[in-house]
């Protein structure tokens, strides 16, 4: 009953510092998408053929916003309004892979004992900071702390399971690399967080529970499950918006095929690359293996972007025979092409979308207009006049259409805007959106009428 009792408390401190890294990263990340505005996405937007510049692109904007799951759900988004290629998209995909790394190497220096010095310092900045950019910056900071306090719990949660044997046994299944591979896919897609789940892998670690061998097949496992966010933000898109999810999936999925056989060597090669020696290891296992887990975590992704760089024309060419366009979605049927929900986090990056998506509406309308006026212009004979005045008059009805559906779906996202944390200048621009679209909804009717 007693041994009952310590694993009942246990397993409550662990849940409460994973919930507390958890809702730190997500502080963490919101500050940083906040404090960024419009430019991650710009940044985004803005990638040429260029691959290079493609893959750099995307390792900076995770870094910036540290959420692999926000990059790729905005690139789901650019493909699907067709700001960017798919073509562009994957060079931007393998540089969020690389972005990621930066959490894991932030974790390894095991800030622990500073993390409520840092939350203190990031809350003081967020209450008092009038600058917009500086505030947000505090509550990114304030998350950062959050974070390493969730780590400080489920490390001394951790603790006490290093001589249970039933755990241990429950561990030492993790030594075949199919079993581990799979476990983090399913643990990842569970928490829907990698970054959680490396901070798992490497807090057991640090407590010498988990050796670098066992590590490295979770790490390839989560690397596949975090791609369930951006299947999730593809669903209900297009073809070519769902294939930049199967395309993450693709990746990852090459990168285990390659390394699963390796990884012996690979961990060899780690503790070499670490410059951390056996002796020290024995001494200080707390502060060595996590570093050699999160320098296992760079390399591999690291070495996976750049080594499927040159391929990705096959790659694209492979995806589009396996996952083809639909000719049923050429069909002119009203859908939205800018919004993403996964942008309502950050005010500045959803008023962009809206912005886009109201530009596309004003351009529906500006084609109403013409063609209400074809019937007084023409100077085709009798039949083809009406002929032609007829497939207007069809045309009109498919656009009225749109221009409902589309006020619909933009005066309720403008509303999800307004309920965030909005400064003076957003305030004013969702109003001026809502009787934007209100006007150009309004203008459809009346040419409706007159049709």
């Amino acid at each position: 009953m007693e041994q009952h009792i310590s694993l009942s408390a246990i397993a409550l401190l662990f849940a409460g510092g994973l919930a507390l890294f958890l809702y730190g990263m997500r502080m963490m990340a919101s500050g940083m998408k906040k404090a960024s505005g419009d430019r991650v996405r710009r940044l985004i937007s803005a990638v040429t053929a260029n691959r290079l510049s493609g893959l750099f692109a995307g390792a900076f904007a995770t870094m910036v916003v540290q959420s692999s799951s926000t990059i790729i759900a905005t690139l789901v988004g650019l493909v699907q309004s067709r700001l960017m290629s798919f073509s562009q998209s994957l060079a931007v995909i393998l540089g969020a892979e690389i972005g990621t790394t930066a959490m894991a190497q932030l974790i390894a220096f095991r800030l622990h004992d500073f993390a409520l010095v840092i939350f203190t310092i990031g809350f003081v900045i967020h209450a008092s900071a009038k600058n917009e950019t500086i505030r947000f910056t505090g509550e990114a900071l304030s998350g950062f702390g959050l974070l390493f306090f969730g780590l400080k719990l489920m490390s001394e949660a951790v603790a006490p399971l290093e001589e249970y044997q039933p755990f241990l046994a429950l561990l030492r299944v993790l030594d075949n690399p199919v079993i581990g591979v799979l476990t983090g896919t399913l643990l990842t897609g569970l928490i829907q967080s990698s970054g959680a789940f490396i901070a798992i892998v490497m807090t057991l670690g640090g407590e010498g529970s988990l050796s670098l061998e066992a590590a490295i097949p979770l790490l390839l496992g989560a690397n596949i499950g975090t791609c369930i966010t951006g299947i999730l933000a593809g669903s209900g898109m297009g073809r070519p918006a769902r294939r930049v999810a199967y395309a993450q999936v693709a990746f990852n999925l090459a990168g285990v095929v390659l390394f699963i056989w390796f990884i012996p060597s690979f961990a060899d090669a780690v503790r070499v690359f670490s410059l951390s020696s056996v002796e020290g290891a024995s001494l200080n296992p707390g502060s060595v293996v996590p570093r050699q887990i999160a320098n296992a975590h760079s390399i591999y992704n690291v070495f996976m972007a750049f080594f499927l760089l040159p391929f990705l024309p096959l790659m694209e060419r492979l995806l589009y025979r396996i996952y083809p366009d639909d000719p049923e979605e050429t069909r002119q049927i009203p859908a939205v092409w800018y919004l993403q929900e996964s942008a309502l986090d950050s005010p500045a990056l959803a008023l962009g979308y809206a912005r886009a998506e109201i530009s596309r509406t004003a351009k529906i309308a500006s084609r109403m207009v013409c063609a209400a006026l074809h019937p007084f212009i023409a100077n085709e004979p009798g039949r083809d006049r009406v002929y032609k005045s007829l497939t207007v008059v069809g045309g009109m009805a498919m656009r009225e259409e749109k221009l409902d559906f589309l006020e619909k779906q933009l005066s309720d996202y403008l509303i999800k805007i307004s309920r965030s944390e909005l400064n003076e200048e957003q305030s004013k621009e969702v109003f001026a959106l809502m009787d934007a679209i209100k006007s150009l909804e309004s203008m459809g009717d009346v040419i409706d009428v007159l049709r």
